[in-house]
């Protein structure tokens, strides 16, 4: 068995622009079909990370909202397409039956929030914990394969 090595790099923002900046910097180096799978509290900066991410890949990030209600959301840009995940309001039978094995699967990017909500998720995904540090400061630990 081989052991795979993982990096960790944490990025500390100020504001929910350099949250974003923080997305679109990591998005902008994603190969496609990679998956990121994001962590932190209500309100910690979640969908500002993934609207960056947006941007980086070309799509509109005005266009990104939190999918709460919708669940999946899709964003097209020139360099890739992005499908952003919101499990927050479902149980583990309601996230079996999305079919996101069949969606992680393509060549698009999928950023997942909540991910620790789907049992079994696979590994592989590119992990993004974001911490608030009171106001608007968050500490944002991106761990991935090295």
């Amino acid at each position: 068995m081989v052991a795979v090595r993982a990096m960790t790099r944490v990025i500390e923002t100020a504001s929910e622009g350099e949250t974003e900046r923080a997305g679109e910097e990591i998005s902008s180096a994603l190969p496609h079909g990679a998956v990121v799978f994001l962590y932190g509290d209500l309100g910690a900066g979640k969908t500002a990370f993934v609207r960056g991410m947006a941007r980086g890949l070309g799509a509109d990030p005005e266009d990104v909202s939190s999918p709460t209600f919708t669940i999946v959301q899709e964003y097209s840009g020139a360099r890739a397409r992005l499908h952003h995940v919101d499990l927050y309001r479902l149980a583990p039978p309601e996230i079996e039956d999305l079919g996101l094995d069949d969606l992680i699967d393509g060549q698009d990017l999928v950023a997942i929030e909540w991910a620790d909500r789907w049992p079994g998720r696979p590994r592989g995904a590119l992990e993004v914990r974001i911490d608030s540090l009171g106001e608007d400061r968050r500490r944002i630990q991106v761990t991935g394969p090295a």
